[in-house]
């Protein structure tokens, strides 16, 4: 059997309308044509589809059989066709994020709330940069965006600007180095250094200061969580290194300080690195557009 997506609209309508008239009706076609439209399927099955001298016209078991594909079908189609059309439009689509920027999860956050609220069709996704390769991802289209602190020239990718922050020096307000204006590399050698747990080459702290200088603290403590890293320093377990945004908004306890690192101190900027191409789909542009004013709102303070 040949069965197009027609005939099984043809037995769903003529089952819901109960007659052919009806049915042609709402299939706009004339009745001769789907007189014609049934005889050819029933023809094709080699069973009777109706019980014929019924009222209303009732489907024969061949007929139940073939409603049922229907209703398991048509549903499935114009669930498809509806995902396209939105795809069409630019309202639905996929969003999946790789953060090579481990604190900024916490910045991110308020950014896909919002998103989310907008762009309920588009499936979002983040996935942490740090544990692959971000930009070949990006290239190969398995991610959409990246959050990143270190642009690269790429074909067919931008690099739009995020904010600016200052990795700053934290403390225990007890801690000796907390009487100093500022620290630099030789500071770190006798102390523990309580880090993300990413690659070193990944943190501010080493590929800004520590590695050129070629200084090697006397530990290094690993802790996922902003909060517990906070809550270690103000122990006065050791010290660390962090995004001046992320110390602010956290805003753990009064007993730790911030201080520069280096008299100079030091700048980095955060990017969202996104495909040119999709650079104009609309969920795209909401997302840079709320990224930005989130940013905005850090600088701020």
């Amino acid at each position: 059997m040949h069965i197009e997506f027609r005939h099984l609209r043809t037995i769903q309508a003529i089952h819901e309308a109960g007659g052919l008239s009806l049915a042609a009706e709402k299939l706009h076609i004339t009745q001769s044509a789907l007189s014609h439209q049934i005889k050819g399927l029933e023809d094709q099955a080699g069973v009777e589809l109706f019980v014929r001298r019924s009222k209303p016209l009732k489907l024969s078991p061949a007929g139940l059989r073939l409603l049922k594909l229907a209703q398991q079908v048509l549903p499935q189609v114009q669930a498809l066709q509806e995902e396209f059309t939105g795809l069409r439009e630019g309202s639905a689509g996929r969003m999946h994020i790789a953060i090579e920027c481990h604190a900024c999860f916490e910045w991110l956050f308020p950014v896909l709330e919002r998103f989310r609220k907008n762009w309920g069709e588009v499936d979002v996704d983040i996935r942490p940069g740090l544990a692959f390769d971000a930009m070949p991802a990006l290239l190969k289209e398995e991610v959409d965006l990246v959050v990143s602190s270190d642009p690269e020239a790429l074909p067919g990718v931008e690099f739009i600007e995020l904010f600016d922050y200052a990795p700053v020096f934290v403390a225990a307000s007890a801690h000796p180095l907390a009487q100093k204006p500022y620290v630099e590399a030789e500071d770190f050698r006798g102390e523990t250094l309580i880090t993300y747990p990413v690659e070193r080459t990944r943190l501010d702290v080493f590929s800004q200061l520590l590695i050129p200088a070629k200084v090697e603290p006397a530990a290094i403590r690993q802790v996922e969580l902003t909060a517990v890293i906070l809550l270690l320093v103000a122990s006065n377990r050791g010290v660390s290194v962090l995004p001046d945004w992320v110390v602010r908004e956290v805003k753990y306890s009064s007993d730790y300080i911030t201080r520069p690192l280096t008299q100079a101190g030091i700048t980095r900027r955060l990017y969202a690195a996104v495909r040119s191409d999709d650079l104009g789909k609309p969920f795209m542009k909401q997302l840079l557009e709320f990224a930005g004013e989130e940013a905005r709102k850090l600088q701020a303070v």
